[in-house]
């Protein structure tokens, strides 16, 4: 089993910054590829980053392609979500993801834990 715990969110003006921070707990966090996803109220969960177990390979949604940065600290058992230049259409609770999958995962159907979720709400 693997817990995680997001923060970080909160409310910022259009052009703003904040950076989501996902603690692991329980087992090996090392062992897992990480992922953030968001979802906007009424709509469904979307894929916005990857890291790879060794934090040497990020992929993201073309959306947020520039503007976010993904990383990880394994001896903390931390995955971070560094956003930049936010837009109001980035508004949305953001969720990080654990899964045991090998390769490039997007898919919210291959990750195998789950955060609770924190809000990020862009005013314009």
């Amino acid at each position: 089993q693997v817990q995680l715990v997001e923060s970080g969110g909160g409310l910022v003006q259009a052009g703003g910054s904040l950076r989501l921070s996902c603690v692991a707990s329980g087992r090996t966090f090392s062992s897992y590829a990480m992922g953030w996803f968001r979802q906007a109220p009424g709509k469904e969960r979307l894929f916005v980053a990857f890291i790879n177990r060794s934090g040497g390979n990020t992929y993201y949604a073309d959306s947020v392609k520039g503007r976010f940065t993904i990383s990880r600290d394994n001896a903390k058992k931390t995955v971070y979500l560094q956003m930049n230049s936010l837009k109001p259409e980035d508004t949305a609770v953001y969720y990080c993801a654990a899964s045991s999958r090998a390769g490039v995962v997007a898919g919210p159907f291959e990750y195998d834990y789950w955060g609770q979720g924190t809000q990020v709400t862009v005013s314009s």
